[in-house]
């Protein structure tokens, strides 16, 4: 197998297991001062006057290439069932991202408007099927393999979408802004995140009796390819065997369908060397299969967020998660915030623990996490104004406060609200607002 690179065949050359051990050990962690920041906004796309109708495969093909002609900051991808994503470059402050982003979605809102589609700010679309819209082998092996499991993967890759939010790893040195704490406080933190910010507890038109089906979505896909490595002193090193103990989920081919396999894990495929040997770009592959609540790619990439409602619902994630890493007060208050919540794990990995799923679930009507939330965004706000923050940043972080996280609330349940106006509070009685 080969690569062309500018009209040249390049040789794949093939790994041993050490030589894979020894890269992946090596970019997982980039240590250093917090400084940068990114997002990556996933959004449904759906009819602007009419969005229980679907969108036609040849109407999403035409006006994404009319966007590819849209001259754009970020990275425009589209996700296998026609989801829209929107990707930063890396930012040196909050308020870069936010501006960036900002810009990059009003001209890409401009077009789809113009052929009366809209984005749409949903975790999980709650009246389509799975419907895939892209035709690749990459996906056509996905699907083989995630079906293996049940239909939970369809649904993840057609009729989900999330804000990732990506902060640096940190610094070498224990404390509040060691990539190892951070690393501990990510998945922690994670199950507020999942929460707070819940918003897709319909699919069929109806509810699932979760607050975010995208989370269920993805831990019914399994541990082995949803869920993280064990939290321990040395990340570097559950991260890497976790890597190579995953299973490959597919072998690439230069022509024709790719292979499948069944069970093999990355170990196995560097000391068997069958169907082939696997390269340094068959790692680098497999490393995009594996979709942990909080993915290292040399920074953190934190992927439990659903996509959140408004043109500018995605900014409060982003705040709230900035604020909270990368000013060391924020960070130690979250740190104390969060901790009693890791008993609930029972030592499991996330999302497939308890602590996840009832954050998937229940949301902030659980009183631990509305408790961790309240105290986690009040530092968040508190530290905006540090890190840059304008006002209007800052009062959509209020706002949200008020509005959803001390009453127990998050978006999920402005949907679950029955017609006639009545809302739930934090223990499930109706009150009127």
């Amino acid at each position: 197998m080969s690569d062309s690179v500018g009209g040249c065949i390049r040789p794949r050359t093939a790994v041993s297991e050490a030589e894979v051990e020894a890269l992946v050990h090596g970019i997982c962690f980039k240590t250093g001062p917090p400084r940068l920041l990114g997002v990556e906004v996933e959004w449904l796309v759906h009819e602007l006057r009419a969005p229980r109708l679907p969108v036609s495969p040849e109407r999403l093909h035409a006006v994404y290439t009319a966007l590819r002609a849209v001259p754009l900051r970020s990275a425009l991808t589209v996700e296998p069932g026609g989801q829209l994503e929107l990707s930063s470059l890396p930012a040196a402050s909050l308020m870069e991202c936010v501006r960036t982003v900002s810009a990059d979605l009003d001209a890409v809102r401009a077009v789809l408007r113009e052929d009366g589609l809209a984005l749409v700010g949903l975790g999980h679309d709650p009246w389509h099927e799975p419907r895939r819209f892209l035709r690749q082998p990459r996906y056509d092996a996905m699907e083989t393999c995630l079906d293996r499991t049940g239909p939970a993967g369809r649904f993840m890759m057609c009729t989900s979408a999330s804000v990732q939010v990506c902060v640096d790893a940190g610094q070498e040195e224990p404390g509040p802004l060691g990539y190892v704490r951070r690393w501990w406080l990510a998945h922690q933190l994670g199950a507020v995140l999942v929460a707070a910010f819940a918003n897709s507890p319909l699919a069929g038109g109806r509810p699932t009796g979760w607050r975010s089906t995208r989370q269920l979505r993805w831990a019914q896909i399994g541990a082995e390819r949803a869920g993280g490595p064990p939290l321990d002193s040395d990340p570097r090193g559950a991260w890497t065997r976790h890597v190579l103990d995953a299973p490959v989920m597919c072998v690439r081919n230069d022509g024709g369908p790719w292979d499948v396999p069944e069970g093999m894990t990355f170990r196995e495929w560097t000391r068997n060397r069958a169907p082939r040997p696997p390269t340094r770009e068959d790692l680098d592959y497999h490393l995009t299969t594996l979709f942990p609540p909080v993915r290292p790619r040399g920074h953190l990439e934190l992927r439990m967020i659903d996509a959140q409602p408004g043109d500018n619902g995605w900014i409060v994630p982003l705040a709230v998660t900035a604020a909270l890493f990368d000013d060391p007060e924020a960070t130690e208050t979250a740190y104390r915030a969060v901790k009693p919540l890791a008993e609930r794990t029972l030592g499991l990995r996330g999302p497939h623990n308890p602590l996840y799923e009832d954050a998937a679930r229940d949301a902030l009507t659980d009183p631990e996490l509305r408790e961790a939330a309240v105290t986690c965004f009040t530092a968040a706000l508190d530290a905006l104004p540090r890190i840059g923050a304008t006002t209007g940043v800052t009062d959509a972080v209020a706002g949200y406060l008020e509005r959803y996280v001390r009453r127990g609330r998050c978006p999920a349940d402005d949907l679950l609200d029955p017609p006639d106006g009545a809302s739930r509070g934090p223990h499930g009685r109706e009150t009127r607002s």
